[in-house]
């Protein structure tokens, strides 16, 4: 499958002030995507590549290259504002995930990636307590699935889907899926904790693609989407800020980057675990921060590159109808390297991502004339079901009275710790810098995931 048209988008961290076309294009034009009022047309750069952007409309933070963007290159670099005691910054801009318009559903299902990487081969035991007629207390074992029931995923992304209540229920629909949590309360709830945001369509499509397989991997867990006031970076922290305080949370999901400041250190404080946190099934525990590596093939990128969270980096996965694995090497645009600030280096892990092999997501937000099903990639699809792995592997530790994992000081390093027959080694691929190949790897980490065999080894942790 072919993603279709020629307009690129991007959603900015920051305000643009410059921008710098490294690709030498002599000729291009950018329009903001929400109204289509065109910023720059045919614009010259100079010399350098460099585009200076000034512009009424300097304050839109999102664009669409209008033309043919196959090696088009793009980056900003930021200048403080008033009161804002930061030196300038370089931010990559990355082109959201490519997605194709279907008027049948098609891409892959739940039931596929669930079998392709083992959910489906999962189930707990659980004991439940009885008083029999003589008040005795007695104790039955139970077979129960391995769904995510009593946790809460969060997912904190920017702006508002104005659509995703009803796109959940029809993606449900679709596939057979619950439409209520393990409690039996709506599965989905929606956080606006610094007021409503602006709708954005791009920004809606990430929301949608990470609900909607979040619940796909563990339907029976709680969704609980943070919608951040702006995707300006202190937005984005107060609303992981929020989501980290909320009872019952054990994972939070965050679908996006910018490139690593120096400022990032002490940022690092907001992917923890709050003291005295309640964790998933009423347990005092721990939160797993979880995010994706990039997808311009680029190096690390904050957080993906803190130490508190584990980092997802992209495959190609192809599957036959019943979902059994024909093939998967590393993906051309995952992103990953060794980390400027931290001793890091991304990715941790890896899970499908290619947008030509990717997702069934239905999106009835139309973006750029993009509306219903539609087939979505970018590793920004594996943060939302590596944190649903995780939910589920909380479960199963609630059943052994074991608390929720913590990022820092649990996940992250179980995951280095299990053998690698935890993971399907991914030895072939590159993005042009770094290649897959036996072992750990800068383009895949440790692998995607034997979901059976992670999940037991978390609960064992």
């Amino acid at each position: 499958m072919k993603a279709c048209g020629q307009r690129y988008s991007w959603v900015l961290l920051y305000r643009p002030l410059i921008l710098r076309n490294v690709a030498g294009f002599p000729d291009v034009g950018f329009s903001d995507v929400l109204t289509g009022i065109s910023i720059l047309h045919n614009a010259k750069a100079d010399e350098s590549g460099v585009i200076v952007v000034d512009h009424p409309l300097l304050s839109i933070d999102h664009f669409s290259y209008d033309g043919d963007a196959s090696s088009l290159k793009v980056f900003l670099r930021m200048v403080p504002g008033i009161g804002m005691k930061r030196t300038p910054e370089t931010v990559w801009i990355e082109p959201l995930e490519q997605r194709q318009l279907l008027s049948a559903v098609e891409g892959l299902s739940p039931q596929q990636v669930r079998h392709a990487y083992g959910f489906d081969q999962v189930a707990f035991v659980q004991n439940i307590y009885q008083r029999n007629r003589r008040h005795h207390l007695a104790v039955k074992q139970a077979t129960v699935a391995a769904d995510g029931s009593g946790q809460t995923i969060a997912i904190v992304d920017a702006f508002h889907a104005p659509t995703i209540q009803n796109d959940l229920a029809v993606f449900d629909n679709q596939f057979g899926l619950s439409a209520v949590d393990g409690y039996g309360n709506p599965v989905l709830t929606v956080a606006m904790p610094q007021g409503r945001p602006q709708v954005d369509t791009g920004w809606a499509s990430e929301i949608t693609l990470d609900v909607e397989w979040a619940h796909a991997i563990a339907p029976k867990a709680h969704i609980l989407l943070v919608e951040s006031l702006s995707d300006s970076t202190d937005d984005l922290l107060r609303a992981i800020d929020y989501a980290r305080h909320q009872k019952g949370v054990v994972a939070v999901s965050m679908s996006w980057g910018g490139n690593e400041s120096p400022f990032d250190k002490g940022n690092n404080q907001y992917l923890t675990t709050p003291r005295g946190h309640i964790g998933g099934s009423g347990r005092k525990g721990g939160i797993a921060f979880v995010t994706s590596s990039g997808d311009n093939g680029e190096g690390a990128s904050w957080p993906a590159s803190s130490p508190n969270v584990l980092t997802v980096g992209g495959t190609a996965l192809t599957v036959d109808s019943q979902g059994n694995i024909q093939s998967e090497v590393g993906w051309s645009g995952s992103g990953g390297g060794a980390s400027t600030l931290e001793r890091t280096t991304t990715p941790d892990v890896a899970y499908a991502a290619d947008p030509n092999t990717g997702f069934a997501v239905y999106d009835s937000t139309a973006d750029q004339g993009d509306v219903g099903w539609q087939v979505v990639g970018g590793t920004s699809a594996g943060a939302p079901q590596w944190a649903a792995l995780i939910a589920i592997a909380d479960q199963g530790r609630s059943y052994q009275g074991k608390p929720s994992l913590d990022t820092a000081t649990q996940a992250h390093r179980a995951v280095y710790s299990f053998p690698q027959d935890d993971f399907n080694d991914i030895l072939t691929g590159s993005n042009g810098t770094s290649s897959a190949g036996p072992g750990y790897d800068l383009l895949t980490g440790r692998g995607s995931p034997k979901a059976d065999r992670v999940i037991r080894d978390l609960i064992g942790y």
